[in-house]
């Protein structure tokens, strides 16, 4: 069976939805808006209700379903090799500052788990960082080295007997793996008893800083808060320049049954070989248990594409290392990457104390997003954090500079080069069913064209709605993106993800081709 053929969606997701939470319907004021509904925003919502604030959480779609829905869910203080990167990036000092808040978010999913008597199947495992290939060992020995030092109590092996070829490994034990969604959908129920305010279907479109801050919203109803915390993914507001230092990702999930004799991995696993491999499995009540692969990164919208030869790709990895796997589910993840590998969390700009954003987890977001929101809420309540100056959002050093001018560039060129005459644009004729292509229209403009199924034709302005570049079409998850900052559409112009605030706008046409 071809994998296009295969049945596809997180495995997160198909639990039980929880209850709908109404859009807004009257205009509210509260102490604090959160605007977003994934880990950061969940979390961030309900510790600062649980410190006494009046709290209002605004969702554009259902809340732990969009990126949250479909992560690994994977919460471990070890991240690769992490802590080389960012001890050669930012130090020594930021490197244990680092370890001591992932650390911190690890202790305290298990602290709330255990204190609301959640049953998110959280198993305390450990999480290894391995390599294959022994020419790279001494790679892992200085992640090894550099996360002793950082204050992680982790092991170098050279031998292992991981379920996957590996010459060397680093590992650190009680680590967590669990059910996102079962996890958030519990805080969200208690974060509701405890006063809070849950709005869903609600997208929020604009912000005034003024006192307090005011938030519009596709209802035509508004937010009024003291404060306001932006945690979006990629930030809708952008009044810090974030864009030119957060890079978009997206990461291809596969996951099926763990097959009857093969090797169970004793934890979670992780390499930077092949473009990055992760596993980790998760129960499946009396039917054993779910093996899920990770790997294969993309930019949206890129050239390469989110092809099924990715997919393709990395099920043939798990095959070779899982045999018998074969794949039941399959989906893609986003998330944003800082140009120092370390989160922004904090205010939005510098000139604001009541705006703050959470952003650029790097792959880390349940950890990450944990973290964050015991950073915002100390940070609005009048505490201090010992690590709010490493993620400080504003913080500009020299050493990032070259990124941020390779990541503007690659924006620049984006916003010139798919507007040429030529460029990428396709014939209508040439799109086959359940294909879609940027084609000129009849008076020179880029139109993003879809044919379904039946041969009918849907087109869309190709302009994005963030900032104007060029959409382009993923095929294997049948989407329009933005290859600029990750803006993702459906086939309709529905916005599927942001920055992107608004739809793709319809253009009118013949319906065949």
């Amino acid at each position: 069976m071809a994998i296009s053929e295969r049945p596809s969606g997180s495995l997160w997701t198909e639990f039980d939805p929880g209850p709908e939470y109404p859009p807004l319907h009257e205009d509210i004021r509260v102490d604090v808006a959160v605007v977003g509904g994934g880990i950061a925003g969940i979390c961030a919502a309900w510790e600062l209700a649980r410190a006494g604030r009046q709290v209002a959480l605004v969702e554009a779609d259902r809340i732990a379903r969009g990126v949250t829905g479909h992560t690994s869910a994977k919460v471990s203080a070890l991240q690769g090799t992490a802590y080389s990167r960012i001890r050669s990036s930012r130090g020594a000092d930021a490197a244990r500052l680092y370890a001591a808040s992932q650390a911190d978010a690890v202790r305290h999913v298990v602290e709330v788990s255990r204190e609301l008597g959640v049953d998110c199947d959280l198993e305390r495992v450990p999480a290894y960082t391995y390599v294959s290939d022994a020419a790279r060992s001494e790679d892992i020995r200085s992640e090894a080295v550099a996360a002793a030092e950082a204050g992680l109590a982790v092991s170098f092996l050279e031998n292992t007997d991981l379920p996957v070829p590996a010459a060397a490994a680093v590992r650190l034990d009680d680590q967590v793996q669990f059910h996102p969604r079962k996890y958030l959908l519990a805080l969200a129920s208690d974060f509701v008893e405890r006063g809070g305010t849950i709005v869903e279907r609600t997208r929020v479109t604009g912000l005034d800083e003024g006192d307090p801050c005011r938030l519009t919203t596709t209802a035509g109803r508004t937010v009024e808060a003291r404060h306001v915390v932006v945690c979006t993914h990629y930030p809708i507001f952008d009044r810090a320049l974030l864009f030119t230092r957060l890079a978009p990702i997206r990461e291809i999930v596969v996951a099926g049954p763990l097959p009857p004799g093969c090797g169970e991995p004793a934890g979670m696993l992780l390499t930077e070989d092949e473009g990055t491999r992760s596993v980790r499995t998760a129960p499946r009540g009396s039917r054993g248990r779910m093996l899920i692969v990770t790997g294969e990164k993309f930019t949206p919208g890129g050239n390469d594409g989110a092809s099924t030869a990715g997919f393709d790709r990395l099920e043939r990895w798990a095959q070779e290392h899982f045999e018998g796997f074969t794949a039941t589910r399959r989906w893609a993840a986003q998330d944003t990457f800082s140009t120092d590998h370390v989160p922004y969390v904090g205010r939005l700009h510098p000139l604001t104390r009541r705006v703050h954003v959470a952003t650029g987890f790097g792959g880390w977001g349940m950890s990450g997003g944990v973290m964050a929101s015991r950073l915002l809420t100390e940070r609005i309540t009048g505490g201090s954090s010992p690590w709010a100056d490493l993620y400080d959002p504003v913080r500009l050093r020299p050493h990032d500079a070259p990124k941020a001018v390779k990541l503007w560039a690659k924006t620049a060129a984006h916003l010139v080069a798919d507007r040429l005459p030529g460029g990428r644009a396709a014939s209508v004729d040439d799109i086959p069913p359940g294909g879609g292509a940027v084609v000129r229209g009849p008076h020179g403009g880029l139109h993003a064209v879809y044919r379904d199924a039946s041969g009918s034709l849907r087109r869309l302005s190709a302009r994005c709605t963030h900032l104007g570049c060029i959409v382009h079409f993923n095929e294997a998850e049948t989407t329009w993106e933005c290859p600029c900052h990750g803006s993702r559409f459906d086939v309709d112009g529905n916005l599927l993800q942001g920055p992107a605030v608004r739809p793709l706008e319809q253009l009118a046409g013949d319906d065949t081709g």
